[in-house]
This record gives C-alpha cells, sequence and structure tokens, in this order.
C-alpha cells in the first residue's frame, strides 16, 4: 500500500512531467526546474460530508473581463473551523465523480496566486476528499492567453491554507 506522502509526490512529480512536457500552460519550458509546493501537510487532507445544494447553474467570473463560465452549484462542506464552501461541478454533468473547488485564502496574492487556486475534489457517495496539497493555481497564474473562472466570494477563506502549489520563491 502507497502511502498517503508517497501518492503525493508521485502526484507532483507527473505534474511537473506534463508541465515540463510542453503541454501545459507554459510558454517556454526551458530550464523549468518544477513547479513550487508547500510541504505536504496531512492536516490539509480532509474527509468530509458534502451537504447537498440544489442544482443551481451559476455564472463565475473570469480572468478575461466581461467573461463568464458556467457551473452548476452541487453540494457544500463546513471546514474544521467552521468555514463553509461551495462546490461545484460542470454543467451537464449529473453524476460526477469530482467536484470543483475554486478557492483564496490568506495566501493569496502573497505566497500564492493572487486570483486564487483551484481543487479537484473526488466524490465518494456522500462525501468528498479535500486533499489542499493538491490545491494548484489555474493556467492564467502563468499566462494571460487563459481564461480562468474566479472563486466566488463565498469561497474566500480568512485563513491560510499553506498547502499545495505556491508562488516559486
Amino acid at each position: 500500500m502507497v502511502s498517503w506522502q508517497a501518492e503525493l509526490e508521485n502526484f507532483r512529480a507527473r505534474k511537473d512531467a506534463y508541465f515540463r512536457s510542453g503541454r501545459g500552460p507554459l510558454e517556454d519550458v526551458q530550464g523549468f526546474a518544477g513547479l513550487s509546493y508547500f510541504p505536504p501537510d496531512p492536516a490539509w487532507n480532509l474527509q468530509l460530508t458534502v451537504e447537498r445544494l440544489p442544482a443551481e447553474v451559476v455564472e463565475l467570473p473570469t480572468t478575461t473581463p466581461d467573461q463568464s463560465q458556467r457551473f452548476v452549484s452541487w453540494g457544500a462542506v463546513t471546514l474544521p473551523g467552521g468555514e463553509r464552501l461551495t462546490l461545484y461541478a460542470r454543467e451537464g454533468d449529473d453524476h460526477p465523480a469530482a467536484l470543483f473547488l475554486p478557492f483564496r485564502d490568506a495566501t493569496s496574492g502573497k505566497t500564492t496566486y493572487g486570483a486564487g487556486r483551484y481543487l479537484d475534489a473526488p466524490l465518494s457517495g456522500e462525501t468528498v476528499r479535500l486533499d489542499f496539497n493538491r490545491a494548484y493555481h489555474p493556467y492564467c497564474a502563468y499566462t494571460p492567453a487563459w481564461t480562468c473562472p474566479l472563486p466566488p466570494a463565498a469561497n474566500w477563506l480568512g485563513r491560510a491554507v499553506e498547502a499545495g502549489e505556491r508562488l516559486s520563491g
């Protein structure tokens, strides 16, 4: 059985290899040494019960002015400490295997991308795995050629999530 940390390190290595291959958002991969990450922290690997929300189509504003992307509010979770986050499904996906969590936190604009980060959360029955160690910067963090949905104000956390991708340096 592979440990959680070994699985996470493998995930990060595969992502770095993908970026290095030139198929990711980087315009210049020469000299790419890998993405920067916070150290793995098992305290940010959460298994939470999802409170199902009425399926409502929402338009999240994007990094491109006057554009939005459509999602369906699918459910909500409450983090330890009481903060609540809304999880989304892609429009038209009635039985998602994973939910989309766009979020901002106290690291946004300091040690992480200012517009926020994303997390893909595997769904199993009524529970979802939020492993913030897998939180990632949207492609628009690397090049303005990409249009990325912005986290809604309801998903702005007041505390720092020092897990997942971070800015280099």
